[in-house]
């Protein structure tokens, strides 16, 4: 049976949940150039900044293993002695000349350099380490992993819950200054996908023709699955039927997971279980000439090997053809492989992409962006996955390639999400996913592509929330709006420190939005130019007292809603909006002048005129606001002065918590 890809069921889950927020101002620092829409290494390093903990390994494609017994017992020496940074320079120098084989056999030094650098201050180089032991150990490092998690609480990224975003997303819908989301994925629809896999989608440069590879085809009285590449056009903005390629692309043989060149005219692809393949399945090349394609030719055994060979993907330059593969002598089940073009066109010998992409389990799928240095590709073995596979991104900076970044939620499900492409505008991504009750019946879809996977994403907004009062951290849902391109950023928790942190597109112009029940909602306009750092306070609520808005003052004995109200009462109409099972009670106060008949009616119209505006700005049901006017029978104070008496005019809001309120309302409930 072909394996354009091997299916391994299993992978957790994971779930991250904390609570809620709001206020602010914010800095910019470190202004970059706009980098005129390309990756500049300065760009990427401000947005990451353990890119430059990275480390390299020359000699992964060189030797299998290295090993140098006088080295080791020099580096123990120094640790006897105490003397880390010997030992640790002495540890770091060895672990750059690894092989593949050390990963596995010695990933206790990885773990121990790790410590070292810890020890020295580094910790950016220290989670560097850690988390290639993590990725490559072959025993159980529950202690090891636990030791990491907690390191990781300061930096990690703690995505809402789905159902918990989607409520954010039907609240945003009722603000003017918010563009509704798009961000929702769809079925490619019945022109494409079959009743049985359907996966492995490339694009033209165009992004007018799609071809991918199907197991819709049956031969033989036996019904023998046939993988055949398929294509279908865009025509009107809809796609065509779907058709098999035509001879000698297709063949009595397996064929699949192809990509393109951009002038159409190159098409690389696998075909498996053939006379001529090498192993159980290979990298074939076949140019359009003349109005047909040429008969396939295999790039040889400098690219293949014995095992399985598939999905390549040509970088920007078409001068390298990156693809999976499960030959030995690689890190895990599956690796990605890449070769380069020789002088004389054909393509070298193929080279590993090293232990920070690959891990001990499985790594397929990859998709270089047409444009920039992204690779794109699909992981069961990296450190924060959502599913089974999830796809994650990589950026190329100096040569070396960088930690990779779950592109999240949005995406990313429970189930499998691989086989992928994007278009050239990076506006959507077209892949191939499960769902967790038909984990191997793969369709295809597409996602308008979400900020976390989006190239150029690549400046970092960070910032904190504490209370004004207490000086403490206070948690809360943060979310970020694209308001210029409409680009979906998948909302975070704070973490226990109060601290957040996004990668966005530099020159648009966002709002980020924090909620909380603790205090009032807060929209906050920014224009991104450079990595920028937030600093924000705001006043908890106290749900004991009531509040009391100094610029909430009619005219002499009217009842009219002025316009100097409305910003307050605007926030309190966004924050029963925003929470829709509390209560609002507003209570109207004169001072002691006057008619007391006349000061009890004036009261009473004050609370309802509130009231109603409330109402009406977020267009509530009457039964969640109740109103009353006191007239001059509550004085706070006695009014032997003017400013005594100005205390007493007043109007109070009490928010009402519903009975058996989560504290945690804005993680489960309070949406």
């Amino acid at each position: 049976m072909l394996r354009f890809f091997r299916l391994v069921l299993s992978g957790p889950l994971l779930l991250l949940a904390l609570v809620l927020p709001a206020v602010v101002e914010a800095q910019q620092k470190n202004n970059l150039p706009n980098a005129q829409r390309k990756l500049s290494a300065k760009v990427i390093r401000s947005a990451r900044a353990r890119t430059d903990a990275t480390p390299d390994f020359p000699n992964i494609n060189r030797l299998a293993y290295f090993e140098d017994k006088k080295a080791l017992r020099e580096i123990q020496r120094a640790e006897k002695r105490k003397n880390w940074t010997a030992a640790r320079n002495l540890l770091d120098v060895y672990v750059s000349r690894f092989g593949i084989e050390n990963f596995y056999k010695d990933t206790g030094l990885l773990w121990r350099l790790g410590q070292l650098w810890e020890k020295a201050g580094n910790e950016a180089r220290a989670k560097a380490y850690y988390r290639l032991a993590l990725k490559h150990r072959r025993q159980d490092l529950k202690k090891v992993q636990l030791y990491y998690d907690s390191l990781e609480q300061k930096t990690a990224d703690l995505y809402v819950p789905l159902k918990t975003y989607y409520d954010i997303v039907e609240y945003r819908k009722n603000i003017a200054a918010f563009r509704p989301p798009k961000g929702v994925y769809t079925s490619m629809g019945d022109a494409i996908n079959s009743k049985v896999e359907d996966y492995g989608p490339t694009l033209n440069a165009d992004a007018d023709q799609l071809i991918f590879s199907s197991k819709r085809k049956m031969r033989g009285i036996h019904g023998v699955v046939d993988e055949d590449l398929y294509t279908s056009r865009r025509e009107n903005g809809l796609w065509t039927e779907a058709e098999p390629l035509p001879k000698p692309i297709n063949s009595s043989y397996n064929e699949g997971s192809a990509c393109i060149s951009k002038d159409g005219k190159t098409l690389f692809f696998a075909r498996c279980e053939c006379p001529t393949c090498h192993g159980n399945c290979d990298l074939y090349v076949s140019t359009f000439k003349d109005g047909q394609w040429t008969a396939p030719k295999t790039l040889g055994s400098n690219v293949n090997s014995t095992a399985w060979d598939s999905q390549p993907t040509l970088s920007p330059g078409e001068d390298t053809l990156y693809f999976a593969s499960d030959r030995l002598g690689g890190f895990g089940l599956s690796d990605i492989w890449y070769t380069v073009k020789q002088k004389n066109g054909q393509w070298g010998k193929a080279q590993n992409m090293g232990p920070v992409v690959n891990t001990r389990e499985s790594e397929v799928s990859p998709f270089y962006h047409p444009l920039y240095h992204v690779l794109y590709f699909s992981s069961r073995g990296q450190l924060l996955n959502f599913g089974d596979f999830d796809i994650y991104k990589t950026y190329r900076v100096r040569g070396r390639w960088q930690e990779p970044i779950n592109i999240g939620p949005l995406v990313n499900g429970r189930g499998s999400e691989y086989y992928f492409t994007i278009d050239s505008e990076s506006k959507s991504l077209y892949y191939a996913r499960s769902e967790e009750k038909e984990m191997k019946n793969l369709d295809l879809f597409s996602f308008p592509l979400p900020m976390e996977a989006q190239p150029l994403a690549t400046t970092h907004v960070e910032g904190s929330l504490i209370d004004s009062v207490s000086r403490k951290p206070l948690n809360g849902i943060v979310s970020i709006i694209d308001t210029d391109n409409g680009i979906e950023v998948a909302s975070k928790y704070l973490r226990d420190d109060g601290s957040f942190d996004f990668d966005l597109i530099e020159g648009s112009h966002y709002v980020m939005l924090i909620q909380s029940p603790d205090f009032f909602s807060v929209e906050k306009k920014f224009a991104l130019q450079g990595d920028t750092v937030m600093k924000l306070m705001t006043n908890s609520i106290d749900y004991k007292l009531p509040l009391i808005f100094k610029n909430i003052e009619f005219d002499q004995d009217k009842a009219n809603i002025r316009a100097s109200m409305h910003p307050i009462l605007d926030r309190i109409a966004v924050f029963l909006v925003d929470h829709p099972t509390f209560r609002l009670s507003i209570s109207g106060h004169t001072d002691s002048k006057g008619d007391p008949d006349f000061n009890m009616t004036l009261s009473q119209d004050r609370a309802e005129a509130i009231r109603r505006y409330i109402e009406q700005k977020g267009k509530l049901k009457p039964n969640r606001i109740e109103s009353m006017g006191y007239g001059s029978t509550q004085p706070l104070k006695a009014e032997d002065t003017e400013e005594d008496a100005r205390t007493n005019r007043r109007v109070e809001f009490r928010l009402i918590k519903p009975e058996n309120e989560p504290k945690d309302a804005g993680s489960s409930g309070g949406w």
